[in-house]
């Protein structure tokens, strides 16, 4: 079974092939990091015009790069939800004409679900049940992948997301959008132990999250700092910054994997390619004995790929979209609208 799937959910315009769930034929992403780098963050206008300038040539490159037709392709997959909604419409509509046209089924996939299965592309033996952290710019949370299409919310941020937060220091301390990769670089050359941040939510037996209050710090400091004319060190501020981070979402997903009694554990997200939170879930997976995945770099960008993995194990079941599928910006997780 081919997969033609598209995503446009944010600032990358992406078509994959994905030949029965597992086999990437092609994954071509077409990015407007450097439009949006200019303006410190993604220009919602910007991104859907964007997008509809990109999203049929990039269909069309999948395509040839995979040696397909239009015809070869058994089933048209396509994020409908979370995301922009001018960037989401685009997409959506772009799938519903190719599947109308060429007679095909229409599966919407929901856009976290779909980073969770980037690492059913990485890992060809990975089945659920597992546990997955999803960490992203938009989104925080931890699931329980009970079956391939059952799921379990365990808990999610209640305010600001990790990868949200981790953009929002960066752009404050000068770094252009997308901030994430400079506070992970800087926090290398950092120490950690320099500055104290807050924790929040730190232990309770609740598996939320809240970045706001971190961030709130980190920028008080910053402004402080300033105005009392004190050197600032970039390396510490990231270091220290990044430690409190990392430290809730250590010991959330160490919470819930007890709680969950899971054996292995996936990272998921954009923000799943941070060399810290990598590093230190992989000491504590060691220490309990749990399977650790996560996916390399371009899958944990926003892909066409993961949403047509995705969509395979919801066709097996049946689970496709009707002709008045719609972009829904506010899609919550298993479904749910916000």
């Amino acid at each position: 079974m081919r997969i033609l799937a598209f995503e446009t959910s944010c600032d990358e315009t992406s078509c994959a092939v994905i030949e029965n769930g597992r086999s990437i034929l092609s994954n071509i992403i077409s990015t407007q990091v450097p439009i949006h780098k200019k303006f410190g963050g993604v220009v919602p206008e910007v991104a859907s015009r964007h997008h509809i300038e990109d999203v049929l040539p990039v269909a069309i490159e999948a395509l040839e790069k995979a040696s397909c037709t239009w015809n070869d392709i058994d089933a048209v997959a396509v994020t409908k939800g979370p995301g922009l909604v001018g960037a989401l419409l685009v997409g959506v509509s772009a799938a519903k004409s190719v599947a109308w046209a060429l007679d095909k089924p229409l599966i919407g996939v929901n856009h976290m679900e779909g980073h969770i299965f980037a690492n059913l592309l990485q890992y060809p033996d990975l089945e659920p049940p597992f546990l997955a952290l999803v960490v992203s710019g938009g989104h925080t949370m931890l699931v329980e992948v009970k079956g391939y299409n059952e799921f379990n919310l365990m808990g999610q941020t209640r305010d600001d997301a990790a990868g949200e937060a981790f953009d929002k220091i960066a752009r404050i301390m000068g770094y252009p959008y997308p901030g994430g990769p400079y506070i992970d670089k800087l926090a290398q050359k950092g120490n950690p132990e320099a500055i104290h941040f807050p924790v929040a939510m730190h232990g309770n037996h609740e598996l939320d999250f809240s970045f706001s209050g971190l961030k709130s710090a980190v920028i008080n400091y910053l402004n402080t700092a300033k105005m009392k004319k004190i050197e600032i060190s970039h390396e510490n501020v990231a270091a220290s910054f990044q430690k409190a981070v990392i430290s809730a979402l250590v010991e959330k997903t160490e919470a819930a994997l007890k709680i969950s009694k899971q054996k292995t554990l996936v990272l998921a997200g954009g923000v799943a390619a941070n060399s810290g939170i990598r590093k230190e879930l992989t000491r504590v997976c060691n220490e309990m004995n749990i399977r650790f995945c996560y996916p390399e770099s371009v899958l944990c960008t926003d892909n066409g790929a993961m949403i047509g993995c995705r969509a395979y194990y919801m066709a097996k079941e049946g689970l496709y979209s009707k002709w008045n599928l719609n972009a829904n910006p506010g899609l919550g997780f298993c479904g749910e609208d916000k």
